[in-house]
């Protein structure tokens, strides 16, 4: 599979990684930052030798790829015009935009102007990674999907914040007064974690279910001692990181509850669990690593998204079942 990378950043790095390891060609790497344009990918990530391609930061290089990985940032109004120009090239697209994974809640006339522009071109688009895109919202949707009826879905995911890169840290406030932090989330100076909603609706699109509303909501974590975990340590009174959630309502009825716990120490797991009339399913893991995560996901989609047809798809596109939710 030829490839191309849009967005040369941690993620974008561990990806072309990855699929060097797969045997992938990387036929082309695109980026604004003037530290690394003009420099060979080998050198950027320290492999043996050079690789052949260098960073540009011009998308028409990414011409002869069989899809491009786009990685740039993660509202759908700030890299609208960036996946139009992929678009025009005539690539397939895999994003990390979390919005861009279920756009029509807060974009949805960018949404239908996207999804109209990639079917007239015959390019499909997806955003998606391993949350949102997966471990809340698709996973949630498998094992939902093994219920004869569905009455509510809970999912959380916990992290250890102090095992993550230091970009995931500073967005989520660690080490920082929780103030200062609360401030900066109202401002969208930082943005904690991008994607509640996205991952109910997708759920809820799921199994045919009109939301009433979503609501969603997150708040720093104080630490009560200090602690060390990784290579962070918060003292006692600073935030460690964030709580948050996203539910989505029927009326007044609590139907899907996302639960994300992102700080220095937390236990590492996620658990799922969704309840019906005549039973319950119940999923815990030990923990799932966020970047190589989202970076097995976006390989693993990228080889078959031709398949789906062109337009803008979301995960539940890619899904041969869908839950069946009765509530009320």
């Amino acid at each position: 599979m030829r490839i191309g990378i849009y967005g040369f950043g941690s993620i974008g790095r561990l990806l072309a990684r990855k699929a060097i390891e797969r045997g992938y060609e990387i036929i082309g790497v695109v980026d604004i930052d003037e530290s690394i344009v003009g420099r060979d990918i080998g050198e950027i990530l320290g492999l043996d030798e050079e690789y052949g391609v260098e960073v540009s930061t011009e998308p028409y290089v990414l011409g002869e790829a069989d899809v491009v990985f786009h990685a740039t940032g993660s509202y759908l109004d700030r890299v609208y015009d960036q996946l139009i120009e992929l678009i025009d090239i005539g690539v397939d697209i895999v994003s990390t935009c979390e919005t861009l994974a279920y756009p029509y809640y807060r974009y949805p006339v960018l949404a239908r102007r996207l999804d109209e522009y990639a079917r007239d071109k015959y390019v499909s688009v997806i955003g998606t990674g391993i949350n949102p895109g997966f471990i809340m919202d698709t996973l949630s949707i498998i094992l939902a999907s093994s219920m004869t009826d569905v009455e509510y879905v809970r999912a959380v995911r916990s992290l250890d914040a102090g095992k993550r890169r230091v970009s995931f840290r500073k967005k989520i406030g660690v080490g920082e007064k929780p103030g200062i932090v609360r401030e900066k989330l109202q401002r969208g100076e930082i943005t904690g974690h991008v994607g509640y909603a996205e991952s109910v609706y997708l759920i809820a699109d799921a199994g045919d279910l009109s939301l009433t509303r979503v609501v969603e909501e997150q708040e720093p974590i104080i630490a009560e001692r200090d602690i060390v975990s990784g290579e962070e340590k918060v003292g006692k009174g600073l935030c460690k990181g964030i709580r948050g959630y996203g539910i989505g309502y029927v009326g007044e009825e609590e139907v899907i509850r996302l639960e994300l716990h992102a700080y220095v120490g937390a236990d590492e797991y996620e658990e799922i669990i969704i309840e019906g009339r005549e039973y319950s399913v119940k999923w815990k893991s030990t923990g799932t690593h966020g970047d190589l995560g989202t970076v097995a996901i976006l390989l693993n989609i990228a080889g078959k998204i031709h398949l789906y047809g062109p337009g803008l798809l979301t995960m539940v596109d890619l899904l041969p079942f869908k839950p069946y939710f009765k509530v009320g």
